[in-house]
């Protein structure tokens, strides 16, 4: 393999990995009954003007497994943060005592994790077709290398099985992250 296809391989395999590493901050954000910062990660609050991640004006942490406590550094942001909270669509009622602000996550109906379950299904589908459209440019990158007689038939027959493997390795990973988070959800 010559170096033009080990950089374009290398630069799909990099576009692959983003893949991997969106849909983990997609499921990180999916409100499965427990309590995880993720969760807060786009909601915005409105600081001296500008729209600003509730992480960056409090600290976010877990308490009691089901129930996350903000405390904001500066004690005015206490009802921003609560109006932000209540405007997104985690459909949690923050309850804050003056100082800190507590969100309880409940149990989740069936219904409800089923629902999350498809979800995250749609969301590994949705991954699967980012890893195939990385192969399929990839390779017309490669054919198109070698209608212009840059790699011979040999490299391309080699080049197709790399990066069908490196294709599947990601496809398996992909679906390895849809189990586990298919598999956390249903058992709360």
């Amino acid at each position: 393999m010559n170096e033009m296809m080990k950089e374009k391989l290398d630069a799909a395999e990099k576009q692959m990995k983003k893949v991997l590493d969106h849909l983990r901050g997609e499921f990180g954000s999916i409100r499965a009954g427990r309590a995880n910062p993720a969760v807060l990660d786009k909601i915005a609050v409105d600081y001296y003007g500008s729209p600003t991640p509730i992480n960056q004006v409090a600290a976010v942490s877990v308490s009691e497994g089901r129930n996350l406590l903000i405390t904001p550094w500066d004690p005015t942001m206490i009802r921003p943060i609560s109006k932000a909270i209540l405007a997104s669509e985690l459909g949690i009622t923050p309850t804050d005592d003056g100082k800190t602000i507590r969100l309880v996550f409940p149990q989740p109906t069936e219904d409800r994790r089923r629902e999350l379950a498809k979800t995250v299904k749609k969301y590994g589908e949705e991954a699967k077709v980012a890893v195939r459209n990385a192969r399929r440019d990839l390779m017309d990158a490669y054919k198109a290398m070698k209608k212009n007689s840059d790699i011979t038939e040999d490299d391309m027959k080699s080049a197709d099985k790399k990066v069908q493997t490196l294709t599947d390795r990601y496809i398996d990973e992909v679906d390895k992250l849809v189990s586990e988070k298919e598999t956390e959800i249903m058992s709360l």
